[in-house]
């Protein structure tokens, strides 16, 4: 079984790729998990991942005729398998977005959940990519009116896309949700699958290079990602058709 995760925001800071490793790695206490950062502009899963010395990236699977292979950009880290990006503005450049639909049909066969880092604009057909080649979307959110705006938009965009809500998790909360989470519920597909409070404990990780999970695996933090990622529910799919259905992907030119 597979199911693909785009994890998005449309807007940056929230904490996407901290959220991304965070439900990765609690997703792997079950399933065979494989990250993979799709942020091909901005790239910056490595730097959380200890993996900023990854010598085979993403970026050298997306030029045509690389001798690179998916598993050569695959790396075993904390129970998961993840594929960092590069952040070389060549390399970005010169990368196809288009061969993204191929690499995740490779990690398909060996997966049994594929969460895609997803960049913070639908600007660009690479940054939409991940969203229209996704099952269902975990929209990342911080508590205010420009974040729920723009992951409204991100929603929207998915869903004329086939793309369901898997869910909306807030993160880097101060104090109370209060009537956010109500009118998140009202305008959101899914349902609230959490509330992250901020945390001095992501922020140490995300210097020290390791995910949340495995650096503060005992702070109020991790614990709302594990409570988060319960609610996830992944659901089950012929990892062939999934295949299929990556490479055949129609790419939108636009948003």
């Amino acid at each position: 079984m597979v199911e693909a995760f785009a994890v998005a925001s449309g807007k940056g800071g929230t904490g996407k790729t901290t959220s991304t490793l965070a439900l990765g790695m609690a997703l792997a206490a079950d399933y065979d998990v494989t990250v993979v950062d799709a942020d091909t502009g901005m790239a910056n899963l490595l730097f959380h991942a200890g993996l900023d010395d990854a010598p085979v990236t993403l970026h050298d699977l997306l030029v045509e005729g690389t001798a690179a292979d998916v598993a050569d950009a695959t790396y075993e880290r904390h129970g998961m398998r993840v594929v960092p990006c590069g952040t070389s503005l060549a390399a970005f450049e010169a990368a196809d977005p288009e061969r993204l639909r191929s690499v995740v049909a490779d990690l398909a066969a060996d997966a049994d959940v594929i969460l895609l880092d997803s960049p913070a604009t639908l600007a660009s057909k690479s940054a939409v990519l991940p969203v229209v080649l996704a099952d269902r979307v975990v929209v990342v959110l911080q508590p205010t009116i420009p974040s729920l705006s723009d992951g409204l938009k991100v929603q929207e965009y998915a869903r004329s896309y086939g793309t369901e809500t898997a869910g909306v998790l807030f993160n880097k909360v101060h104090g109370d949700l209060g009537s956010v989470a109500d009118q998140a519920e009202r305008y959101f597909g899914g349902e609230a699958l959490g509330a992250v409070p901020d945390s001095d404990a992501a922020r140490a990780a995300r210097d020290a290079g390791v995910p949340l999970l495995a650096h503060a695996p005992d702070s109020a933090a991790a614990g709302a990602f594990r409570d988060a990622t319960a609610r996830l529910d992944p659901r089950p799919g012929e990892a062939g058709d999934v295949a299929d259905r990556f490479r055949s992907a129609v790419v939108p030119n636009r948003p």
